[in-house]
This record gives structure tokens, C-alpha cells and sequence, in this order.
């Protein structure tokens, strides 16, 4: 079965930096899309960033110059480094996969929370 375990998430002062990590099994993780989304309280889920399995990549507007997204195929795992975080997106980030840029599968989540 797939599982997806995220790491990474803690606290951090607006401005700062966090770097996520999600490790895959279950999955043939070198032909998989990749992705993270965020969910913040109260509000729906969304997209953060994602990347093909041939390492194309592409990020909601407001993280674009700011975030990050990669992968290592040899250690199953996607990464996304955060850089000048703000208090707007403190919440649970959630790693996915699926083929073709479906994502059918998700992790639990790790919290993040940046404060001012």
C-alpha cells in the first residue's frame, strides 16, 4: 500500500525558513508526479507546488521565487524548501502522488506554523 510520511513542519518566525520532506513507499516513486498542498485553518485545501516525474516543476503564484519543490529518486522523497514564510501560510502541508499529475494518495500532514 502506499504511504506517504512528511517531516519538516514546526514553528518559525515570519521571514524564516522551513524545509519539508516526504517519503514515499508503496509506489514506484520514479514515475510518479509529486505534489504538496496546504490547508489552512478554515480554509480548503490547495496547491502549493509540484513536479513530473521527469523533474518539471510548478507553484501556486503567491510562492513562486520563494519555494522550492524537489526530488530524489534514489531516496523516494520530495522536498520543498520554504524561504520568507509568512503568517498567511501557517497550516498543515500535505504531500501527494499519483500518475499523470492525479493525485490519488496522501500523507497525514505536518504542521506548520509561522508566527509574527
Amino acid at each position: 500500500q502506499v504511504q506517504l510520511v512528511e517531516s519538516g513542519g514546526g514553528l518559525v518566525q515570519a521571514g524564516g525558513s522551513l524545509r519539508l520532506s516526504c517519503v514515499a513507499s508503496g509506489i514506484v516513486f520514479r514515475i510518479n508526479a509529486m505534489g504538496w498542498y496546504r490547508q489552512a485553518p478554515g480554509k480548503q485545501r490547495e496547491l502549493v507546488a509540484r513536479i513530473t516525474s521527469g523533474g518539471s516543476t510548478a507553484y501556486a503564484d503567491s510562492v513562486k521565487g520563494r519555494f522550492t519543490i524537489s526530488r530524489d529518486n534514489a531516496k523516494n522523497t520530495v522536498y520543498l524548501e520554504m524561504n520568507s514564510l509568512k503568517t498567511e501560510e501557517t497550516g498543515v502541508y500535505y504531500c501527494t502522488t499519483g500518475s499523470n499529475l492525479r493525485f490519488t494518495d496522501w500523507g497525514q500532514g505536518t504542521q506548520v506554523t509561522v508566527s509574527s
